[in-house]
This record gives C-alpha cells, sequence and structure tokens, in this order.
C-alpha cells in the first residue's frame, strides 16, 4: 500500500460514483459491497481504518440475546442471518463460540434454557449448535472457576466472537482489491456542492497537510458517533439546521488473565445487579470482562471509564467467580462509543432504551447518513445504505447480494480447520497470507506476545499501517491484551516503521496511550 500511489489516485481529476466518509465497519462495508457491485468508490478515514470504536467491540458476533428479551425479534433474526454469512465469509477472524449462563436459582435454568431455545428457533439453519441444559457438574466443567457455592446448573448456547480491528482491515483490503481507493490519516474536512447538492468532499492529507478536492455522485457519512458532526456542518452551508441523531453511549472493557476462566467457554450473566448484561469472553489468549452502558456527551477519541464502571465490572465478575480479579489484576482497560439512535420525536432516555438499530437519512443536499446497528449486522447496513442511494437517485441501481458469499482476504483456508481465537495470537489470525507474512525478513525473531518482526513489516507494505500504534492496536491486538507489554514492544515496532515508510511512527504518542490502559493510570 504505497501511500504516495494512494495520493496520486487521490488528486486524479476523477468523478467517483461514491465517496465515503468513515473507515469503521458500516463505511467499510459500504466502500466494499460498492465495489463489488461495480461502483467506483473512493473512502477516506481521518485516523486509522477501525480506530474508533469499531476495533473496541465485545468481540461478538450475535444476534443479541439481550435484544430478544426486549422483544425486538426482527433485529435478532436479521443478526443471526448476518452471523453466518460473517463465520463463512472471514473463519480466520470470525468463529463460533460457546457460552454457559451458570443458575444460581432454581428456576433460572428452565426460564433462560426456553429462552435459548427459541434464541436457536430464530436462527434455523443458520444455528450453531442446539441450546443444551447442564447440570451443575456439567456447568462446573465448562466454567472451572464459577463459583461452586449455590450453584444449581447452567444453559449453554451457542454465538461468535471475532477480531473487529483485523476484520475491519479485512474489509478495507478485500474492498482495495475491488479497485475502491481507501486512505487512512486523510480526513474529509468538508462536502463539496455544486447547485445545492453533495458532489463530493473537500479532504486534507494528516501527514503532509496536502488539500485534495474529490468529485463524487453520491456522498455517505458513515462515521459513527461523529456522524452529527458532518451534518451539522452541512445545515449550517445550507441555512437548514439539523436535529442531532446520536446519544452515545460507553462501553468499558477489562482484560485480564485466562486464567480466571480457563476453558473454551465464555461466562454469559443475563442480569447483573443493576439489570445489565455481563461477558466474560475468551480471546486471543485473554479474558474479555464487559460490558457498561454509560450516556457520554462528549465524543473523545480515546474515552476513559469513570470509576463506577470499572467498580462494576470487577464486583459483577466477583460474584460468579471464584477467584475473582482484582483491578491489580487488570492487563488493559479500553472503552467503546456506541453511536445509539436517538429516537425522532425527542432526546431519548436511558441508553438501554435507546435504538441499536441503524438508521440511514439523505439530507436536502443528497447527503446521506448512517449510524448506529452494530458490527454483526455491517453487510445488512451496507445493503440498506446503497439501496436508499438508489431510491433517492443518487446512483443507478445495480443487484445486490454480491458479498453475501464473498469471502474476504485471508480467509480462503482450503479445508483447513482454523485456529481458535480463544487461543494467543500468532500467525494463524493471517488466514490464507499467513506463507505472505512468513516470506518478510524478520519471520523467525518474535518481538513478544507473538508478534515478529515480519508482522509488522507486512503491517507497513500491505496493511495501510503509518504508526506504532496502527500496529500495536489494530494490526496486532496487543495494546487491548496487555498495555504494559505493548508499551516495551513499541521502541522495536517504532524502528521497523520507519525503516519501511521512512516517517515519524508517533511512538511518544503511542507511550502515552498505552499508560492510560493501565489500571493504575485510571481516574480515581
Amino acid at each position: 500500500m504505497d501511500r504516495e500511489q494512494l495520493l496520486a489516485r487521490l488528486a486524479s481529476p476523477t468523478t467517483w460514483d461514491l465517496a465515503v466518509v468513515g473507515g469503521g465497519a458500516t463505511g467499510l462495508g459500504v466502500a466494499l459491497d460498492a465495489a463489488a457491485r461495480g461502483f467506483s468508490v473512493v473512502l477516506l478515514e481521518s485516523h486509522d481504518f477501525g480506530g474508533g470504536t469499531s476495533s473496541r467491540a465485545t468481540k461478538l458476533v450475535h444476534g443479541g440475546v439481550r435484544y430478544l428479551a426486549q422483544g425486538n425479534v426482527p433485529l435478532v433474526r436479521e443478526a443471526l442471518h448476518e452471523r453466518s454469512v460473517l463465520l463463512r465469509n472471514a473463519p480466520h477472524l470470525a468463529q463460533p463460540l460457546p457460552f454457559v449462563m451458570p443458575s444460581y436459582r432454581l428456576w433460572e435454568t428452565p426460564f433462560y434454557g426456553a429462552g435459548l431455545k427459541l434464541y436457536d428457533a430464530l436462527a434455523g439453519k443458520a444455528g450453531l449448535a442446539p441450546t443444551r441444559l447442564l447440570s451443575r457438574a456439567g456447568t462446573l466443567q465448562a466454567l472451572p472457576n464459577a463459583r461452586a457455592w449455590g450453584l444449581k446448573g447452567g444453559v449453554e448456547y451457542w454465538d461468535g466472537q471475532f477480531d473487529d480491528a483485523r476484520l475491519a482491515l479485512a474489509l478495507a483490503r478485500t474492498a482495495a482489491a475491488r479497485g475502491a481507493l481507501l486512505v487512512n490519516y486523510c480526513a474529509a474536512t468538508q462536502v463539496r456542492h455544486e447547485g445545492g447538492r453533495a458532489s463530493g468532499l473537500h479532504a486534507q492529507d494528516r501527514e503532509s497537510g496536502r488539500s485534495f478536492e474529490v468529485h463524487a455522485r453520491c456522498v455517505i457519512n458513515a462515521t459513527g458517533v461523529w456522524v452529527d458532526r458532518l451534518r451539522e456542518q452541512e445545515g449550517q452551508a445550507l441555512g437548514r439546521p439539523v436535529r442531532p441523531i446520536v446519544a452515545p453511549s460507553q462501553g468499558v472493557h477489562v482484560v485480564v488473565d485466562r486464567s480466571f476462566l480457563p476453558g473454551t467457554h465464555a461466562l454469559m450473566v443475563p442480569k447483573t445487579a443493576d439489570g445489565r448484561v455481563l461477558f466474560g469472553v475468551p480471546w486471543l489468549g485473554k479474558v474479555i470482562l464487559g460490558t457498561t452502558d454509560t450516556p457520554r456527551n462528549d465524543l473523545a477519541r480515546e474515552p476513559r471509564p469513570f470509576p463506577q464502571e470499572l467498580e462494576f465490572i470487577l464486583g459483577e465478575a466477583g460474584r460468579y467467580l471464584a477467584r475473582a480479579p482484582r483491578l491489580g489484576d487488570v492487563r488493559s482497560i479500553w472503552v467503546g462509543l456506541r453511536p445509539l439512535v436517538k429516537p425522532q420525536e425527542g432526546d431519548g432516555g436511558p441508553t438501554k432504551a435507546l435504538s441499536r438499530e441503524h438508521t440511514v437519512l439523505v439530507g436536502a443536499s443528497g447527503l446521506v447518513s448512517v449510524t448506529g446497528g452494530k458490527w454483526t449486522t455491517y453487510r445488512a447496513m451496507a445493503e440498506d445504505v446503497l439501496e436508499r442511494c438508489f431510491k433517492a437517485n443518487l446512483l443507478s441501481r445495480r443487484p445486490g447480494g454480491v458479498t453475501t458469499n464473498l469471502i474476504l482476504i485471508g480467509g480462503e483456508l482450503g479445508g483447513r480447520a482454523p485456529v481458535a481465537l480463544c487461543e494467543p495470537p500468532g500467525l494463524h489470525l493471517y488466514g490464507s497470507e499467513a506463507a505472505a507474512v512468513q516470506a518478510l525478513p524478520g519471520a523467525a525473531t518474535e518481538l513478544g506476545g507473538g508478534l515478529t518482526e515480519a508482522m509488522v513489516r507486512f503491517a507497513a507494505r500491505h496493511e495501510y499501517a503509518r504508526t506504532v500504534e496502527d500496529v500495536l492496536a489494530r494490526r496486532s491486538r496487543l495494546l487491548f491484551l496487555d498495555a504494559a507489554l505493548a508499551a516495551r514492544l513499541a521502541p522495536a515496532v517504532a524502528r521497523l516503521l520507519r525503516e519501511e515508510t521512512g516517517i515519524d511512527p508517533q511512538q511518544a504518542a503511542f507511550d502515552g496511550l498505552a499508560a492510560s490502559y493501565l489500571p493504575e493510570r485510571q481516574p480515581a
């Protein structure tokens, strides 16, 4: 991914069919779907692909058990279908995972078991395995560190897990392989207009400061929790104020060692002390505990947890685990912002009551804005966006369904079973590209945490990596798994990136970022 070549394409006098703003799950999904249909596509991301919410999910590919409890059957059915598509199209990055819901009251096993059998029924042929009612012994076998006192039994059901940041990267690279131009660290500063209609973007390369004029027939605003910024700017330019549509909510995640949840099953608590859901998910050799659902009015690039959120997660984990993690056991703490959609008639109430479904709006100038939804349904969201473009006569209709069976880069495993995502990170996360990684210098030199020199070079040459953060947070996931280890590896990663790119890889900025993920640096 030679950046000068990418910028040369961006500067060329081209009128693109689509210009997409935002390199998260939604924008990348739209870019891939449109490119696969034969449209010419340019996508601009002001930071790194997946650098916002899309790399901070709970790592679940799921229909949403709690959405079923809320009675949102259409969302669950759609998500279960999309779950099966994703598991098939990226088997190295998205895989089935068994969950166990422990029961400490006699009524819980049959009650939740019945609900989860309905979950199976909604999945139909896309189901992964049937729900099973477990005895007390069976529950402890699946969750060896579960609190045994008072345990009555449990329910086992199946959903999926994934590596969100690497999936975002796979979408970007698969779209590029189909002709799309994707540029990270290039901000869309303003929407262009001709005759009162959106006709492209003003953009600026954040590395060089160079400006670009991007011409496009259709402009997609897919900037997640930041979607209202471009909408409000658009409204001011046209003299037509718009109402914000996003009510941000943050979800905090705590990562601890695998010893707190040994085995291959995830823990699911359907109703915590304050009515939320708690997950314990084995992922890349560690365990993710979370999450919270807290309103947040600011839109920080790196939101930090509130003290009560950490207390909640560790306290609730302690109610269900015999050996409970403490703050000193935490390896990394990270926060994602959810773009929850406000009701059109008001400002909404508690975030648990706001919509988890996506919304697509076409503004007065033809600017198409999409937000909401969740990772699992990114592909269906992309199809909905293009359908709105067709109905608004912004694009000529072309047949859909092109991504249903589109294997993402790295996903051609040739019948080989993938290594489980609960195992520590390594070469297996590259899928069918593992040999290409191994062919680069430094394949036998491990820096730590499963990261080799060759992987860093591959990230710079083929995966759009520009900074130490790009490599240690999203090409590998070490910042999210063990912030202290990531900080120790930063100098070596910086040296390799400097060799590959010839630019400043911003190690000092990463050092400060990694420190903020450590438990001792959290707000009191």
